[in-house]
């Protein structure tokens, strides 16, 4: 009979325990909530997560480097939602809290190892460590604990990189706070003041009748008239002396920069064009700076023995989707290859995705 594969193995406490077992609990000094409601922020995610959740995942023999048939859960991980939607979410848990989890929900019989998963989100997950917080013992789900091995268990991602909810909980707060102030500007677009009344004291009902005649005539007009007994004395600045506009240009680039993302990418850097020639090279080096953190701590996961055979592992195909070349370049190269006998017509043709010769 095959050997047993347990299918989650207790993760090592790698980085200062504290901050490691922050990354597994809900609390953080800045909820994810808050953070993905500035615009800098789920730009900035969505570029991230959403490319690399809609790539494919492959299948390669580590001997050859070439490609294999992929088992079932590698082109479905879920029965209940497509890859690209359990990627995206988990690649998301990476991005905010540092590490996510997909539950094992089936198992091949032979071995053991997962055959189909759930994501499961970081709010609903606790880790208890052991005596010398080196290792975790367990983790609970909705307050029950889980097992190690088998059905039930959690499959453990961990990125590289800090989740920005506890590493970037400075510059969130500011740039949340930011928008807040932005967002209350707009509304209340005069400078906040006093209404100072010079003559007879008014009752309560006198007072908050002018006060609301007074904000509505100002959502209005931005001209007012008050009599002589009325003096209006403003006690902020306007948005204009506030540099909201400037403010939020500059958040928005530091908010860029904890996210490893160019700021040209979120319009942060107004001084940066692209141009067809060179949108390779972005992309490029998009995917060397900013992607491959977090596509590593995927393809590297999925690889470990407790999920994928030791001769085999799995990694997104870039090549034909988001890096993809434009078709001269491609058939330059194609046409290289064949002069040197590199390849065939027919895995020129399946290169390009073509039928083979003689099939429609």
């Amino acid at each position: 009979p095959k050997p047993q594969i347990l299918a989650q193995l207790a993760p090592p406490v790698v980085a200062d325990p504290f901050n490691f077992y922050s990354q597994f609990t809900p609390f953080q000094s800045v909820g994810r909530e808050e953070a993905i409601s500035v615009p800098s922020v789920m730009r900035c995610r969505n570029l991230i997560a959403t490319t690399i959740g809609t790539m494919e995942l492959k299948t390669y023999s580590k001997a050859t480097k070439e490609e294999l048939p992929n088992l079932p859960w590698v082109n479905q991980l879920s029965k209940s939602a497509p890859n690209s939607i359990i990627l995206t979410a988990l690649i998301d848990a990476l991005i905010f809290y540092g590490t996510g989890y997909l539950e094992v929900v089936e198992v091949y019989q032979d071995d053991n190892r997962p055959a189909r998963f759930d994501f499961v989100n970081n709010t609903r997950v606790q880790v208890q460590l052991n005596k010398l917080n080196t290792f975790v013992d367990f983790y609970t789900v909705d307050g029950r604990e889980r097992p190690m091995a088998g059905v039930g268990s959690l499959v453990t991602f961990q990125s590289p990189i800090d989740g920005i909810l506890h590493a970037g909980a400075r510059i969130l707060r500011a740039a949340i706070d930011l928008e807040k102030a932005a967002a209350n500007a707009a509304a209340v677009p005069t400078p906040a003041g006093i209404l100072k009344n010079n003559g007879a004291d008014l009752g309560e009902k006198e007072v908050a009748g002018l006060l609301a005649a007074w904000r509505r005539s100002r959502s209005e007009r931005s001209t007012a008239y008050l009599t002589s007994s009325l003096e209006f004395q403003p006690t902020s600045f306007s948005p204009k002396d506030m540099t909201y506009n400037d403010s939020l240009q500059y958040m928005a680039t530091q908010v860029a920069r904890l996210m490893n993302v160019p700021a040209y990418y979120i319009s942060a850097d107004m001084n940066n064009s692209l141009t067809y020639s060179n949108v390779q090279d972005e992309r490029r080096q998009f995917v060397a700076l900013s992607l491959q953190p977090y596509v590593s701590a995927v393809e590297n996961r999925f690889s470990m023995d407790d999920l994928t055979s030791q001769t085999q592992f799995i990694a997104f195909d870039m090549d034909s989707g988001f890096l993809r070349a434009n078709p001269l370049e491609r058939l330059n190269v194609i046409e290289k290859m064949l002069q040197l006998n590199l390849i065939t017509v027919e895995e020129a043709r399946e290169m390009e995705e073509l039928s083979p010769n003689g099939n429609n």
